[in-house]
Formats: structure tokens, C-alpha cells, sequence
């Protein structure tokens, strides 16, 4: 009998948590059914995206902002590569959404999208703590030298998946030139692959071109796939230095060196000197599209697909990420 009675009492406690969980009592809140906006941005942009959502939320109590960093080139790939379902992209290269995106999705027959906005620009720096080496030596002058001592270990992103990787490459390339110093940058980057990257100037524009895999043949140089990963190797002391956005180095409260305008890749002024650089990228998917990555002024961009499935509040949430750029703030881009 007693047995009974406590096959009964167990059965009661499980169907009430069941359709307290149900009813919404396991949070403390009653659940409801909130519209989920999805959105992509860049790496550096996740810190003033953020406040974005905070922001749209507390208008919208009926919807649900989730947010996805990766780097600018993985970010695009997401809804032309893998058809995923997202409703706004941002990214740290507006080049790169009517090079990738203005063209028919093969599905569908209408192209991933057909307009963008530019809403912010930035600068490259090189960012660094206290407890990297040389933290106390280092200075806008004798950075290059600092940073091709063979104890000094540097990190950036991806190329192939980030628009930072691939204007670190730019930045060295254009601080050989400016420092008149042709070393800077094999010996920062170049010559530590087994395939040593050479710059070829046969075309009269300094033009590098990538392997498809960007594995060092060293411990000097790390790379890694988004520019949040280099960070954090950098907070943890893995690295000493790291080519960033001047924007996340601030956001972090990060040491940076600021470079001159005709390297940092900042300047509408210089963009004729920036244009003389082109990375060309060695992932085989983007042969059909174009491969080449000029140098150019540093400007973030922002889309809502064809494809989103929410397309006012996408567009909504866009406006008010603008707004909020032209306001600014720590870890904030320049607005446009």
C-alpha cells in the first residue's frame, strides 16, 4: 500500500513540473512566443552589436535579437554557402557584399541581395598589453623593428574568412613601401611558410597571392579563424602583438600603436596609395566571383538578404544600428 501511495506521489510531482514547465513557473516568467531575429555581424562588431540588441529589445519586448560573430568573409558564406536563414549581415569590408552576394542564388533564382549600407570606418593598429615583450620599448616609430625580433610572437585572423587578415597583409605590404624598408614584411609575415609569400609587382600593383591553407612553418606568426580567437590569445599572453581594428583594441582597453594613414588603411585621402596593394585570396570557391582583394579604405556595411525571413524587423534593426553608430561610443567604428 505504501508502495502505491508512493507511485502516486511521484507521478503527481512529475506532472507538475511538467506543466509548470509548460506554463513557464521553472523561470519565473511566462514564456511567450517572441519573434527571433537573427544577425551576423563581424567580429568587431560584436561589442557595440551588443548594445544594438539591448536597445531593440527593450522596444520590441516581442522580439528575440540573436547574435553570431564570425569573420567578415565566413559571415557572407553563411547565407550564400550554407542557405542559412539569417536577417541582417554586417561586415568589416563593404566590397565584399556586391562581390559575393550581388549574384542569383542558384535555389531561388534571385540574387543573395541587392543593396547595402555603409555606416562605419576604421583604422588597423597593433594592439598589445603590458605583458607583452618589448610592451615598454615599442612606439609608433620603431614598431616594424619590434615586431620582426625573432623572440616576439604575432597573430592575425584568417584571410580566407576575415577582412582583417587580409589587410594585415595590406599594412605590412604598405609599411614596407613607407618606411622604405622591403623586409617589414617577409620578415613579419612572409617567410614564415614553408611557401615563403612573396610580393610580385610585375603588373605594377604589389599583389600577393595566398595558399589555400594559412598554416605558419613557425611559432612566430598564429593565425586564427576570427579576430575574437586572436584576442583572446593576446589577453592570455599567447601572443605579444596583434594586427586589430583601432575600434576593438579601445573596446578591449587594450594597448595599440597607431600607424600612419598611408598604412592603416583608414583614409579616404590615400585610398589611390592603398589601391596599390592586392591580396589575392587561394580559397577555390571564390574563383568563379573573383579572388582579389584590393586595398581600400576601410568601411563596414550592412544588408538584410532577400532571403530573411523577417525582413521589416531586419531592416528596423539595421536603422537603428546606424543611429547608433553616428552616436558612438566604447568599441565603437567611426561612423560613416
Amino acid at each position: 500500500m505504501k508502495l502505491q501511495h508512493l507511485t502516486l506521489l511521484t507521478t503527481i510531482i512529475v506532472l507538475t513540473i511538467l506543466l509548470c514547465s509548460t506554463a513557464g513557473c521553472i523561470t519565473g516568467r511566462e514564456t511567450t512566443n517572441r519573434t527571433v531575429i537573427r544577425v551576423l555581424p563581424a567580429g568587431s562588431l560584436l561589442q557595440p552589436f551588443d548594445e544594438v540588441e539591448k536597445a531593440f529589445e527593450a522596444q520590441h519586448p516581442d522580439v528575440d535579437v540573436q547574435i553570431e560573430g564570425h569573420g567578415s568573409i565566413q559571415v557572407i558564406r553563411q547565407v550564400t554557402d550554407l542557405h542559412r536563414q539569417v536577417d541582417v549581415i554586417a561586415v568589416a569590408d563593404a566590397s565584399l557584399i556586391p562581390d559575393l552576394m550581388f549574384r542569383q542564388d542558384p535555389a531561388t533564382g534571385v540574387n543573395f541581395t541587392d543593396s547595402y549600407t555603409p555606416f562605419a570606418r576604421n583604422a588597423m593598429v597593433i594592439a598589445f598589453t603590458n605583458k607583452s615583450r618589448y610592451a615598454e620599448q615599442i612606439t609608433p616609430d620603431n614598431w616594424q623593428e619590434i615586431l620582426t625580433r625573432p623572440d616576439v610572437r604575432v597573430g592575425f585572423s584568417n584571410p580566407m574568412l576575415d577582412a582583417a587578415g587580409y589587410r594585415t597583409i595590406m599594412v605590412t605590404i604598405l609599411a614596407s613601401e613607407y618606411y622604405h624598408n622591403a623586409t617589414i614584411f617577409p620578415a613579419v609575415i612572409g617567410s614564415h611558410f614553408s611557401q615563403p609569400l612573396t610580393v610580385n609587382c610585375s603588373t605594377g600593383i604589389q599583389v600577393v597571392e595566398l595558399p589555400e591553407i594559412m598554416r605558419p612553418s613557425d611559432t612566430k606568426l598564429v593565425i586564427r579563424d576570427g579576430s575574437i580567437y586572436v584576442l583572446s590569445l593576446l589577453e592570455s599572453g599567447g601572443i605579444d602583438y596583434a594586427f586589430e581594428y583601432r575600434s576593438v583594441a579601445e573596446g578591449h582597453e587594450l594597448c595599440y600603436i597607431n600607424l600612419p594613414e598611408k598604412i592603416d588603411l583608414s583614409s579616404p585621402d590615400h585610398a589611390a596609395v592603398y589601391r596599390n596593394v592586392s591580396v589575392i585570396l587561394g580559397f577555390q570557391r571564390f574563383s568563379a566571383i573573383g579572388k582579389d582583394r584590393r586595398g581600400l579604405p576601410i568601411v563596414y556595411a550592412i544588408t538584410v538578404p532577400n532571403s530573411a525571413p523577417h525582413p521589416d524587423q531586419a531592416r528596423e534593426f539595421s536603422d537603428m544600428v546606424i543611429l547608433m553608430t553616428k552616436e558612438g561610443g566604447k568599441g565603437w567604428p567611426s561612423p560613416f
